[in-house]
């Protein structure tokens, strides 16, 4: 039984997701060049907070949240340490399709997780199969070498963390007013 007596992490969870992905993907689109904005969110935000609202999850008794969250923010940190460490001398810069496979993986994880959502809110469904089509598309893009799916991705990526981060607003907005004030597509009456 979970403890009703604990704050909600998921909030902090989708915003330190869907602002860091929102960010990345201004880049994948070719809006932005990438710089030390996208990576100091991917490290604090995007990674760190993620994996401490994933940890409160594990509090909450909440599997599907402390897989997904701590998950996702070991990708962010991941991430980070793909682009740092070859400008550090540290690593070799990753093959372009082998890049293309850790996305995959991370792709067939995030349907995986998709499915998991399938009994949840319909705002998370999105999230969740906008991500998963995210990661197909970028896959794709390194492994096939293609440069305009990753542009498409950035549009589709910048989609998915607006909708994570309207889902966080919507959690927050709903449980501070008492009732409906963003619909969620939540099947619980408060939310």
């Amino acid at each position: 039984m979970a403890n009703s007596t604990l704050a909600n992490p998921a909030p902090l969870g989708l915003m330190g997701f869907g602002m860091t992905t929102v960010l990345l993907n201004l880049h994948n689109a070719g809006l932005f060049d990438m710089d030390v904005t996208i990576l100091a969110m991917g490290i604090f935000y995007g990674g760190i907070a993620q994996l401490l609202a994933g940890l409160l999850e594990f509090k909450k008794n909440n599997t599907f949240g402390l897989t997904a969250f701590t998950s996702y923010g070991m990708f962010w940190l991941s991430f980070v340490a793909i682009l740092l460490l070859p400008e550090m001398g540290l690593a070799k810069a990753p093959d372009e399709r082998f890049l293309g496979v850790w996305l995959a993986l991370w792709g067939l994880f995030t349907l995986f997780m998709f499915i998991g959502t399938l009994k949840g809110a319909r705002m998370l469904q999105f999230v969740f199969g906008s991500l998963a089509l995210l990661f197909l598309l970028l896959a794709a893009g390194h492994l096939l070498r293609q440069p305009a799916l990753i542009v498409y991705a950035g549009w589709t990526g910048m989609i998915c963390g607006a909708s994570a981060c309207y889902l966080a607003v919507g959690e927050v907005l709903n449980e501070t007013f008492g009732r409906t004030f963003l619909p969620t597509g939540s099947k619980s009456p408060e939310a």
